[in-house]
């Protein structure tokens, strides 16, 4: 495991890299608004893409890297990532198609970034769908807006809800809640089975 620390707009942010024997493509992973790089499901989903021959990059935003608990505005958090995903992609990822993913707060990041950033996929992990007990503030727009293959796991009992799925985008239901740790083989199945489907075409 290696681990670096990449300047952004918004202050320097540090990303880990989990390295597949042969990697085919590059899978850039962030985190929950209150939570780290060391999430179970962020985790569990970085061992398995690295097996299916994917390297992975943990990202840390500039405010948990700061040591702030609170986390950053959308605009800095966006910003932030893309000044990584451009760095990972002359270095670590060099020539690789890159997978932009996240869980919860960084599903998100993922999703509003992915055409800027040039994904050829996203993965979301717990997409908070919307604030616990407020179903009219629904973050669908976001998801519906990414025109690359979307898949998102979901915990059967999330209070974030449950996403629709899409023409680009795929729901798939594992038991458990938010944190998704109930079911982590079962979200790990699902990510790597997913990402051998919709990168096969583009390294063969």
């Amino acid at each position: 495991m290696t681990s670096k620390q990449i300047d952004t707009p918004h202050g320097p942010a540090r990303a880990e890299l989990h390295c597949a024997e042969e990697g085919t493509a590059g899978l850039l992973l962030g985190h929950g608004a209150g939570g780290g790089i060391e999430a179970p499901d962020l985790v569990a989903v970085a061992r398995s893409a690295r097996d299916a021959g994917v390297h992975v990059a943990l990202v840390e935003q500039p405010y948990r890297v700061a040591g702030r608990r609170a986390p950053a505005p959308a605009k800095q958090l966006d910003a932030a990532w893309l000044a990584v995903a451009e760095d990972l992609s002359t270095t670590w990822f060099d020539g690789l198609p890159l997978v932009f993913g996240g869980r919860s707060s960084g599903a998100r990041v993922a999703c509003r970034t992915a055409a800027e950033g040039q994904a050829v996929a996203v993965l979301c992990l717990a997409f908070p769908e919307h604030p616990p007990g407020k179903p009219e503030r629904t973050r669908q727009p976001e998801l519906d807006g990414v025109e690359v293959p979307t898949l998102v796991v979901q915990g059967e009992n999330d209070p974030f809800g449950r996403p629709e799925p899409g023409p680009h985008h795929e729901v798939v239901v594992v038991p458990g809640d938010h944190s998704l740790k109930a079911d982590l083989d079962g979200v790990s199945r699902a990510a790597a089975e997913w990402l051998g489907r919709v990168l096969r075409p583009l390294v063969t």
